[in-house]
């Protein structure tokens, strides 16, 4: 006998919106230090407290913010950070290619709003089946998926707010261990979504490729990590036929 999943979908629109506000605010309370840092350094390195909080409102990306004040500070040439923040943002384009097929349908204004808003956490809460729907039955709500997006914008500009009030009036900021919630806000992001044994095996090596990068100071670490953590999960999806597997469990399912 043939069985139908279903995929429970937001009564209205600001239930959806709600919903994603919700989904994405433990991750928005968990990148509030990181703002905070992001404030701080921008006053640091000479910024005004309007052009730090500029920064937030309009690239919004917060590794790259950060990477690009520490070589403003260093005095690297503007030609040169560009080309880092690009690398360092990149990623942003595999997850355009991965939601194209659900965005593209849709108006330019919201094309551009979500793209403008597409972020780690937002990727992380909009582009997840849930339950036991597969990728292909997952229900993307554009609604859901503003909701967390301008829930994220807003309280990383309030956190910016927070690091530039902050700075001002508390020396050393920068001191207080504040950056690990980069690493904190990556792992929150990142467990959760380990539900098959290719994307473990893609964690692990990535981790453990960043951390001998680490030690031996390779300055390309994160890229080899990266790279090399997706090829070994590829392959071992490949050598263990793990998709083909699950699709023919659900084929017996659906026959029996």
């Amino acid at each position: 006998m043939s069985t139908t999943k279903s995929i429970t979908i937001p009564i209205n629109k600001s239930q959806s919106f709600f919903a994603g506000a919700l989904a994405v605010m433990p991750l928005t309370i968990a990148v509030i230090p990181w703002g905070i840092l992001a404030g701080s350094f921008a006053l640091e390195i000479g910024l005004t407290a309007v052009e730090s909080q500029a920064m937030s409102a309009i690239i919004f990306a917060g590794s790259a913010q950060l990477v690009a004040l520490g070589m403003i500070k260093a005095g690297i040439g503007i030609g040169s950070i560009l080309i880092t923040t690009l690398l360092i943002t990149s990623r942003h384009l595999l997850y355009a290619i991965a939601m194209r097929s659900q965005i593209s349908p849709l108006p330019l204004k919201w094309r551009l709003g979500l793209g403008f808003l597409l972020t780690d956490e937002l990727f992380a809460i909009a582009n997840q089946a849930h339950g036991n729907d597969t990728p292909a039955q997952h229900h993307f709500d554009r609604w859901y998926a503003l909701g967390g997006g301008l829930t994220f914008y807003v309280g990383w500009n309030i956190a910016t707010l927070l690091g530039i009030v902050a700075g001002q009036s508390i020396d050393n900021l920068g001191e207080l261990g504040l950056d690990f919630a980069i690493a904190a806000t990556f792992i929150a992001i990142v467990v959760p979504t380990v539900k098959k044994p290719s994307i473990l095996v893609c964690v692990l090596v990535s981790l453990t490729l960043a951390v001998v990068c680490a030690v031996f100071a390779i300055q390309a670490g994160l890229l080899i990590a990266a790279i090399s953590g997706m090829a070994a999960g590829m392959a071992y999806a490949k050598l263990t036929n793990e998709g083909g597997n699950k699709i023919a469990s659900e084929h017996k399912d659906d026959t029996l």
